[in-house]
This record gives C-alpha cells, sequence and structure tokens, in this order.
C-alpha cells in the first residue's frame, strides 16, 4: 500500500465524461494512491479530432483501436457512448486481456450478455458503475453487498432530465414544452430530447439494474417503455389532489418468480421518499427479503459525477 504500483489507463472519448475523468485522476492521484496502494496514470486518450487544443499531460490520439492494444496500456476506459465503435472497441480490449471501465449505458443494454461473456472467457472484469445513475454508488451494492439477500423489487428515478421537467411542471406549473426548453437552456436535455422523454434512456438504465439485481440477461428491448410526453399539467395537478406525485419511474419487479421490467409515468404516494427527489436528481428506492428498504440519491448526470 505505499502507492508505488502503477496502473496505466487508456481512455476512449473525452466529451463531457472523458474530459472529467482524467481531470479528477489529476487532482485525487496522490489520494487515490494513499488508499489503494495504487498510482493511476493516464497513459493515452482516443479523441475524434486531434486538431482540438488540449491541455493535459496525456497522449492523445485519434486512433482508438492502437490504444485498447497497446502494450502500455493495463485498462480501458471507454466514455465514447453508442454502440459502434464502442462495441468492437471495447471486445477487442477485453480479447487483448485488458480490463474495461464503461459508463455507457446503451452499450451494455443492447450487448451485455456478449460483453460479459468475452469478458468471463478472458478472465478480466468488466465493469459499469457509472452507466447507471451517474454518481450513486448502486451496482456494486446489488452485486456484491446485496448478494446474499434476495432482491423483491427495485423502483427509482434513473433519469435526471425528466425528472427536471416534471419538477417545473409540478411547482411552477409549467407546460411540458416550456419546461423542456429550459432544461435545455441549461444543459440538462439534449437538442433532441427523444431518449430521455420517450423513455428509451430510463429503459436501457431499467435493463441492467435487472439484469444485475436478479441475475438476468434483459435487453432494453425486452423493457415496456412510456415517456413523458402525454403528461399534462392538469394530470399533475389532479394527481396532488389525491397525495400523489407523478414521476418516471423504473420499475423492476420478481413476480412468481419471473422478472417484469417496465418504465413509464407513475403516481408516487407525496409520503414515499422518492416522492421528494427534485431537479436532475436521481434515487433508486431497492426493498431485499432480508434488509428491508434502501434508498440510493444523488447526482445521476454530469462529467464530474
Amino acid at each position: 500500500m505505499d502507492g508505488n504500483s502503477t496502473v496505466r489507463i487508456g481512455v476512449l472519448g473525452y466529451g463531457n465524461v472523458g474530459h472529467a475523468l482524467v481531470a479528477l485522476i489529476g487532482e485525487n492521484g496522490d489520494a487515490i494512491a494513499a488508499r489503494t496502494g495504487l498510482r493511476l496514470e493516464v497513459a493515452r486518450v482516443a479523441v475524434r479530432d486531434l486538431a482540438k487544443r488540449r491541455s493535459g499531460y496525456a497522449t492523445f490520439t485519434d486512433e482508438a483501436a492502437a490504444v485498447v492494444v497497446d502494450p502500455e496500456v493495463d485498462l480501458v476506459v471507454e466514455v465514447i457512448g453508442g454502440l459502434h465503435p464502442a462495441r468492437e472497441l471495447v471486445l477487442a480490449a477485453l480479447e487483448a486481456g485488458k480490463p474495461v471501465v464503461t459508463a455507457n449505458k446503451e452499450l451494455l443494454a443492447a450487448c451485455s450478455a456478449e460483453l460479459f461473456d468475452a469478458a468471463a472467457k478472458a478472465g478480466v472484469d468488466l465493469l459499469f458503475e457509472a452507466a447507471v445513475a451517474g454518481a450513486i454508488p448502486l451496482m456494486r451494492p446489488l452485486r456484491e453487498s446485496l448478494a446474499g439477500d434476495r432482491i423483491i423489487r427495485v423502483l427509482g428515478i434513473v433519469n435526471g432530465t425528466t425528472n427536471f421537467i416534471l419538477t417545473r411542471m409540478t411547482e411552477s406549473g409549467q407546460s411540458f414544452g416550456d419546461a423542456l426548453a429550459e432544461a435545455q437552456q441549461l444543459g440538462y436535455a439534449e437538442r433532441d430530447p427523444t431518449a430521455d422523454v420517450e423513455g428509451h434512456d430510463a429503459a436501457a438504465k431499467a435493463s441492467i439494474i435487472a439484469s444485475l439485481a436478479f441475475g438476468v440477461r434483459v435487453v432494453a428491448g425486452d423493457v415496456y417503455r412510456q415517456g413523458i410526453t402525454g403528461v399534462s399539467v392538469d394530470d399533475i395537478k389532479m394527481a396532488g389532489r389525491l397525495g400523489y406525485v407523478v414521476k418516471l419511474l423504473a420499475v423492476i419487479d420478481s413476480v412468481d418468480g419471473e422478472v417484469a421490467v417496465r418504465v413509464h409515468p407513475a403516481m408516487v404516494p407525496a409520503a414515499h421518499p422518492l416522492a421528494s427527489v427534485r431537479e436532475s436528481f436521481n434515487a433508486v428506492f431497492v426493498e431485499g427479503a432480508a434488509a428491508g428498504e434502501l434508498m440510493f440519491y444523488g447526482r445521476g448526470a454530469g462529467g464530474r459525477p
């Protein structure tokens, strides 16, 4: 535990998340070494455009495929997003015997079986804590801390964009369109918000949670999905009169030995902890047979989280 062992990292992607990761490794390197005995070093960073001016100590390249097989790289971090070329690069890294950390929920939701099989065959780790709920430590508790329990149900708010929109509609009476425009102005929503407001993002995350919590292989296409575009201010007001708050929930249930996974707007009792989750925050409620009810709460998006 002297901090003298070095792990050399190859980062694929240098957008909002990749840039923040490289910065945090630089800022927190000494503390990480003191806690773990491992010194993290960013060895290579694959970018789309080498012409952009960038500061930092890492070696930038536009040859992502070369990074994953570089003998000077011990660990690959994939933060490109999307299916291609992320799938091919992650598979190549695993086949080269390199552990992979990814924040790519779309990739995991579509190709998890193939990726996990490749990791198992190579005898290396495929880790993905940041793929669901941002900074919230959820994946490891489901996989390790609660491995001795029987999970009964998981439900949560796993998309910050829709939660921000519903918060504005609930608290300020804004229309869906006005709330979406504000979310886009603040950077919470993309120019094309379809993946968020139609529930695709939450469905991808729900499939990952279901696979981990219940030991079944679920892809995003298996998830029943309904977005929030049909929710009106009148709906939200009526729910409020009845003592409920409208939230877009991901719900994973164990029913008679089967697993049901769905994403849709739901009326949450005002007294339930999920009802008080506001703005762009995420929260996941886990019910275990022995542990009872647990809630994980925090920032679900953003580079540094």
